[in-house]
């Protein structure tokens, strides 16, 4: 009897260790890069294939952003605002960035879902050449105008005397972010994130190791203060680039560039341009809503621009694998759209977005009850982790929604419509999100914790928005 008895529970421990089995093959394919038709497997496996190379590429920059803060934020209040202002300039190369990246994701997973691989190694040259042409009026204005720049946004003497050094690194090297972005989506677009995780980890691994030793010196190495962060960073970005581009002729399991698409044509670059239109216009939008914002909460001292430079840091680390999982996104529903396949592009929106959810969901709690431990983190100025401690509280509310946001807009991205996402953050947050910051900070006397609450307010409102535009189903029929 008892013979028997074990023989009716192998099955089920082998069953267990089948599992476990797959699961950590799964996830070395994942991490290793997988050659899968993201058409053809299961859902929940090609979601997963996709998002953990994305979440741990992301992870890795967003480790090198709380990191830089660290050792910045020794150097005391004015430093990082200093990193804080010029990131509101580097917004707006994000935004232009971003918003290529979008549409040269969108077209690139389109043509490998259609199967066309000549098509997609075209367009990847092509955009790697307006990556090029777009970086250049950044390096000259911030090469010759960073005191001018910094002094627009209200820096203190200190950041415009001293800390222009930093911005001045920061813009004049912008190609080397234009060209990482880039690049990365050209590989993720093609369903190769693994290398795109690969080449960040060596990118910004090499700024952590680079940015104590030139911000503090050691033997031989003078210290270069602030100004020795941005070094590290273009260095660390610029080996990125130069891996990128190896990678890129040598051949990714996806896509691969020739001799032979070293070339200009016109007509793919009028495409990437005219669907990029879109995703810059959503960016920027996006991105110099900040802009406002910080230029509101300057007028409230270099502590309240240091404290909502941390919290800043400290979500973007928290919100990177959120967004490594709404990237996954994109590329589902391009090689989805591709192959004609609508339906299953919908249902892998609906699968991530509950992952998300529960992620940012956990997120939440911890930014709720652990804000100024964080925030303690990274200074000892007690004004300062005060309203960066406030500003995580009050965002935390809005977590649970903005996981959902999140995947919904790169459901529209990756379908190649652009267009809708520009709008959206057009209404919300320059016509919402700007002028309410500026009547509770101001006008209603609410200081500094008005302009967090303005965030919440719009936030959450435009997450419910776009999730509901998405149910509607237009981005289906989006032409790539």
């Amino acid at each position: 009897m008892r013979e028997d008895s074990n023989k009716s529970i192998q099955p089920v421990n082998n069953s267990n260790q089948s599992v476990k089995s797959s699961f950590w093959n799964e996830l070395k394919d994942a991490i290793n890069g997988s050659e899968a038709d993201y058409t053809e497997i299961k859902l929940g496996k090609a979601v997963f294939l996709l998002a953990v190379p994305m979440i741990l590429e992301l992870i890795m920059e967003s480790t090198f952003a709380v990191v830089d803060i660290f050792f910045v934020g020794k150097l005391g209040a004015s430093a990082v605002a200093t990193v804080g202002l010029t990131e509101t300039y580097l917004f707006l190369l994000y935004s232009i960035g971003m918003g290529l990246s979008l549409a040269v994701t969108a077209i690139i997973a389109r043509r490998i879902g259609e199967k066309e691989k000549d098509k997609a190694g075209l367009t990847a040259v092509q955009a790697i050449l307006i990556a090029v042409i777009v970086s250049s009026p950044f390096a000259l204005a911030g090469i010759f105008f960073s005191k001018d720049l910094l002094a627009i946004m209200g820096g203190d003497e200190w950041v415009i005397e001293t800390g222009f050094r930093y911005t001045q690194w920061m813009l004049g090297g912008n190609g080397v972010i234009m060209l990482l972005f880039i690049i990365n989506a050209i590989f993720r677009g093609a369903g190769d994130a693994a290398i795109a995780m690969r080449v960040l980890w060596i990118a910004n691994g090499i700024n952590i190791v680079l940015d104590p030793l030139l911000i503090f010196g050691f033997g031989p190495v003078p210290a270069f203060g602030i100004e020795g962060a941005a070094i590290a960073t273009n260095i660390g970005r610029g080996t990125g680039v130069i891996i990128q581009l190896w990678l890129l002729f040598k051949g990714g399991k996806h896509i691969r560039v020739f001799k032979t698409h070293l070339k200009l044509q016109a007509d793919i670059i009028s495409n990437i341009l005219r669907k990029s239109l879109g995703g810059i216009g959503q960016m920027i939008v996006a991105m110099t809503s900040w802009i406002f914002i910080m230029r509101i909460i300057s007028d409230f001292g270099s502590a309240a621009v240091a404290g909502a430079t941390i919290a800043i840091r400290i979500m973007m680390f928290s919100m990177m694998p959120a967004w490594g999982m709404s990237n996954a996104v994109a590329t589902l529903v391009g090689q989805n759209l591709g192959a004609k396949k609508p339906d299953r592009a919908e249902k892998s929106v609906w699968i991530t977005g509950v992952w998300n959810m529960i992620f940012l969901s956990i997120v939440a709690v911890v930014f709720y009850f652990k804000s100024e431990i964080l925030v303690g983190i990274f200074t000892k100025e007690k004004d300062v982790i005060e309203i960066g401690a406030m500003w995580l509280k009050i965002v935390s509310y809005s977590y649970f929604v903005y996981a959902w946001w999140m995947v919904a807009i790169q459901a529209f991205n990756g379908a190649g419509d652009t267009l809708t996402p520009t709008k959206i953050n057009l209404v919300f947050f320059w016509l919402i999100q700007i002028p309410l910051s500026y009547l509770m900070s101001k006008v209603l006397g609410m200081d500094v914790e008005g302009v967090f609450w303005a965030i919440f307010i719009s936030e959450t409102s435009v997450g419910l928005f776009t999730l509901w535009l998405f149910t509607k189903g237009k981005w289906k029929e989006v032409v790539v």
